[in-house]
């Protein structure tokens, strides 16, 4: 493996990246895309709409204030002095990072970057347990956070004596925000960084497990901007931004940090952001361009009766499949088509996805110019269209995990295996039927939990559901909702009753749930995805 002469001191990620055999197929030419050998990303988001004459333009929009690109600038500037001047930070030094969608929050995010360093971004809900896992795997010292999450931080510590120091920045007299103050701070060159050197490491969300780090460089930031942001999205820059996934979760990275800045668009940074406060966002800020979940779009639905969205123009819909009924609902409200999309903190954002003009309800799409994706069959092979099977996907960015015996499962023969079961139909749109692990076999039926799920949103008084095989007998394996219902809605026998006839008169009768247990919540990840494996541990009776 060729790289480029690295801009790190503390080399630690680059000898931590996998072994040349085990990395997927990576092709930026095929994608059309070219980047210089020495790349600082923080130049290209932030500092070139400066340099152009577009410092005025407005790039942060939170609730109390505005920030154009010059004042973004010279935030990140002080933060990346504080950072190698007061705190010791070298190039390549890994910098936790824990807050909200703060505009603090991605200031800091980029001067970690601007001063060579990696992010390791948290979600704001992890418990102290859940953080000494990326403190200790990635062997941080440093730690930025917002003030009002400092508890468990400070308990993780405890546990995770790699961690030296801890700033905190959000309140007024906050250390971070004392040091940024100083004179001659306003000021900093850009660390002389390669364009293949790690500049974040992601940890996926624990659906399956335990969470893996996922690498990825200077030159990433920019390949999803140039790819997916450029040629499906196609936003502009007199686009407002505005979503709910965490800084942390790389869909909520790509939404409300780099595909805005990328353009010098606007990222909307509301201090909440339920479906409540989305709505509040989009018609306070007029607000174009939304990122958010299906459950989100889901709860959205109640509450837009007197109110002016009218501003929103795209809606994107990943981090869980997208049910057909929720399309169907939100574009019958709207008038807007939800933009599904399928990505992987592994591939850092979506790369397969239908632009607006070319969406199939019910279809996820079509791959990103640039990447390749086919269907693997049982032995590896690619499959016939039609054919359920495994989805694999290559292009200009591919999975790196952190010092992680599972590359070897996720890369392929070149593949980025997903752990997704697709089918691809004759005109190349990729149709979703279950993650690999979730598809349940009973009686000999393989029956995909998402689309009962599916099947189950479709009633009215049904919030969210998950589905999964329990053990039987008899069949081996039963499929079981779990099933959230609206506010005064009673989960009885008799509804439970209802429910399984709604499914069997909307798919095939032998999908429908046999058992169904009503729950006030759902398990869920840290940025909001199902957890369907606890489901399934608590249907054998594990949980």
């Amino acid at each position: 493996m060729q790289f480029h002469r690295s801009g790190h001191v503390d080399h630690f990620a680059r000898d931590n990246l996998p072994p040349a055999k085990q990395w997927p197929v990576i092709d930026l030419a095929k994608a059309g895309l070219s980047y210089p050998e020495r790349l600082n990303a923080v130049t290209e988001l932030v500092d070139a709409h400066v340099a152009a004459g577009r410092g005025e333009r407005t790039a942060i929009i939170g609730d109390h204030l505005n920030w154009n690109y010059a004042a973004l600038a010279e935030r990140i500037n002080r933060i990346a002095n504080v950072l190698t001047r007061d705190l010791g930070m070298v190039p390549g030094h890994r910098v936790l990072l824990r807050a909200a969608n703060t505009p603090m929050m991605v200031a800091a995010y980029l001067a970690v970057i601007k001063a060579g360093g990696v992010v390791v971004a948290t979600m704001p809900m992890l418990r102290a347990k859940e953080l000494v896992y990326p403190l200790r795997k990635a062997r941080i010292a440093l730690a930025l956070s917002d003030h009002r999450l400092l508890d468990e931080l400070q308990s993780a510590q405890a546990q995770a004596p790699e961690l030296t120091r801890i700033v905190a920045f959000g309140a007024g007299d906050s250390e971070l925000e004392r040091l940024m103050a100083q004179p001659g701070y306003e000021r900093f060159e850009p660390v002389d960084t390669a364009s293949d050197d790690v500049c974040l490491i992601g940890f996926t969300s624990g659906t399956t497990g335990e969470p893996k780090g996922t690498m990825h460089f200077q030159r990433d930031l920019l390949v999803i901007c140039d790819c997916y942001g450029a040629k499906v999205l196609k936003a502009e820059p007199d686009d407002r931004f505005v979503g709910s996934a965490p800084l942390a979760f790389t869909f909520g990275l790509g939404g409300m940090v780099l595909f805005p800045f990328r353009i010098g668009a606007t990222a909307v940074l509301p201090d909440k952001t339920g479906p409540a406060d989305l709505i509040d966002a989009i018609e306070r800020h007029k607000a174009s361009v939304i990122f958010t979940a299906p459950t989100a779009y889901r709860a959205m639905l109640d509450k837009l009766d007197g109110r002016d969205i009218s501003s929103l123009r795209i809606c994107v819909s990943a981090g869980e499949t997208l049910p057909k009924p929720v399309f169907d609902a939100w574009q019958a409200k709207t008038a807007l088509p939800l933009m599904d999309g399928i990505g992987a903190t592994e591939m850092l954002h979506i790369f397969i996805a239908a632009p607006r003009e070319a969406i199939r309800p019910g279809s996820t799409g079509i791959p990103v110019p640039g990447y390749e994706a086919i269907i693997l069959d049982t032995e590896g092979q690619e499959a016939p269209d039609g054919t359920p099977g495994r989805l694999a996907v290559r292009g200009p960015i591919g999975c790196r995990y952190l010092a992680d015996p599972r590359q070897a499962v996720y890369v392929q023969n070149g593949w980025n295996v997903t752990g997704d079961t697709y089918i691809r139909d004759a005109d190349g749109y990729f149709w979703y039927q279950a993650r690999s692990d979730d598809m349940i076999v009973s009686s000999g039926y393989n029956i995909a939990g998402p689309e009962v799920e599916s099947s189950l949103l479709a009633h009215p008084d049904v919030m969210e559901c998950g589905v999964v095989g329990a053990p039987c007998p008899e069949r081996g394996q039963i499929v079981k909702a779990y099933v959230v219902l609206r506010e005064g809605v009673a989960g009885d026998a008799a509804f439970a009753k209802a429910l399984q006839d709604h499914v069997k008169a909307t798919i095939a009768p032998y999908k429908y749930p046999r058992a169904i247990e009503f729950v006030p919540a759902l398990p869920k990840t840290a940025s909001g995805k199902l957890q369907r494996f606890a489901l399934r541990q608590i249907a054998r009776g594990e949980g």
